[in-house]
């Protein structure tokens, strides 16, 4: 088993960091480039919906398969193949001449990156040594949650500077970085995997996401019988996908899984605030840009504080949840977020960057820093170590999952069809916004109901200048 402060160690970390990176980094720098997609290839709010949930449908369906996949086949196989199938995809979004295609090329990358994010932590659960685990994770979840804070400045800047287009070239150099240096991490897999792939689960899996997601955007410009459809195939589909993996011998979804109230608390948690945190996302770099006239490059900086208290501080959380335990941070932590939320949702047409939007940052960063370290190390700790794969997967479409309902369902809550005037945008942002900070409260009250204090096991600090906080070599 590795230990941290090697040179493996680091080695590990920087591949797994990139891969899943790669993931997060396009999970939300589209956000900041969806007014100007809008305005070159005439998209409109249905489009741009689209265009974020096609990538979440895919990504979201297929990641329990991607961590089976892993678990059979080899984690570190899957993480290269996710790798090549990412970037080819990537580039034919930055060559795509219309909304069609780059809907349908956003929905292959999610089929990489399903490949690359249960890959990547599986990775780092079968490699480090028990003691070393929570700090790995608290390394790989900060500079995770520095690809998602992160993308709205650098994709700001790209759009600024060369094209839209260019947030999704970017990807080409940052994986094949990945790529050549994944040949130095060491294979694993569950040799007590069954042979078969659950391909009735996963098939039921997507049509149901694909279907839902359908019917909650397309209901924006109202319902008809297209719409009324979807919704019944999304549910029957749904349905379908329980009983399948019930009855399966090779479930990628066992169902045993969830008698771990740890596993089950933890992963309600995730829904709660990866629905806040992709709803927020979504809307809240589109009110920069549309009601106050922000430049894509100032939407995106305007938010570079949560990636650097995410840079500086996550992997310390990591620690920190051992002589805590991970009960108490995942309480708090969300409900701070919920409260920088509550904040964001006063930015309006005359609202000045301090305090409301600096302010607002801050403090939802601070929540995320404390939150996304325990949760991810409380729920690979619930599971035993062969199912790491599986228990990656599950909670990784939890939040996609989350996310995805999260982008569909609540422009048609709030009243927000295919208006983007910027008053009427105003008031319906604000609305999405407060629902938002909500989950993200509910979020923590579920951590505090469900969650024990010895899910992660104790950690000695790592070494002075051995790894630093971001989880890169120093």
């Amino acid at each position: 088993m590795i230990r941290a402060g090697s040179r493996e160690a680091r080695r590990i970390l920087t591949v797994t960091v990139l891969g899943s990176g790669l993931v997060f980094l396009d999970g939300t720098v589209v956000n900041i480039a969806l007014p100007t997609i809008d305005a070159d290839l005439d998209a409109g709010l249905s489009g741009l919906q689209w265009t974020v949930d096609a990538y979440l449908v895919t990504l979201t369906a297929l990641l329990l398969l991607g961590g089976s996949l892993g678990d059979r086949y080899g984690r570190r196989r899957l993480l290269q193949i996710g790798l090549v199938a990412f970037t080819v995809a990537s580039v034919v979004c930055g060559l795509a001449p219309n909304i069609h295609l780059l809907v349908a090329a956003r929905a292959a990358q999610g089929i990489g990156g399903a490949l690359l994010v249960p890959g990547s932590l599986a990775i780092i659960t079968a490699s480090f040594h028990p003691d070393d685990r929570a700090w790995a994770v608290g390394a790989w979840s900060g500079m995770a949650g520095v690809s998602t804070a992160i993308a709205p400045f650098l994709g700001g800047w790209l759009i600024d500077a060369v094209s839209w287009r260019a947030v999704f070239f970017i990807n080409v150099p940052l994986a094949a970085a990945a790529l050549v240096l994944s040949r130095g991490v060491p294979e694993s897999r569950d040799d007590e995997a069954p042979p078969q792939l659950d391909v009735a689960g996963a098939v039921s899996g997507s049509v149901a996401l694909g279907a839902i997601s359908f019917a909650l955007i397309e209901s924006n410009s109202g319902i008809g019988s297209s719409e009324i459809v979807a919704a019944i195939v999304g549910v029957a589909c749904s349905v379908a996908f329980v009983v399948v993996e019930r009855r399966s011998d090779h479930p990628m979804m066992p169902s045993g899984i969830f008698r771990s109230r740890q596993f089950v608390g933890a992963n309600l948690a995730t829904v709660a605030v990866y629905g806040g945190l992709g709803g927020a996302t979504f809307l809240v770099v589109l009110q920069l840009q549309l009601v106050l006239g922000y430049s894509a490059l100032q939407a995106g900086a305007s938010l570079l504080p949560i990636s650097v208290l995410l840079l500086l501080f996550s992997a310390r959380a990591g620690r920190l949840s051992v002589r805590t335990g991970t009960r108490v941070l995942m309480t708090i932590g969300p409900i701070v977020a919920g409260a920088g939320l509550f904040v964001l949702a006063l930015v309006g047409p005359d609202t000045a960057f301090v305090p409301v939007i600096l302010g607002g940052a801050i403090v939802f960063a601070i929540g995320m820093v404390l939150t996304v370290s325990p949760l991810t190390a409380t729920v690979m700790a619930a599971l035993d170590d062969r199912l790491a794969g599986i228990a990656s997967g599950v909670n990784n479409a939890a939040s996609r999952g989350a996310g995805l309902i999260a982008v569909a369902f609540l422009p048609a809550v709030v009243g927000l069809h295919t208006d983007l005037a910027p008053d009427a945008f105003t008031v319906a942002y604000r609305h999405a916004v407060w629902i938002c900070a909500a989950l993200c409260v509910a979020g923590g009250l579920i951590s505090w109901a469900t969650i024990r204090n010895s899910a992660v096991t104790a950690a000695p600090e790592a070494g002075p200048g051995s790894i630093s906080a971001s989880g890169l070599p120093e």
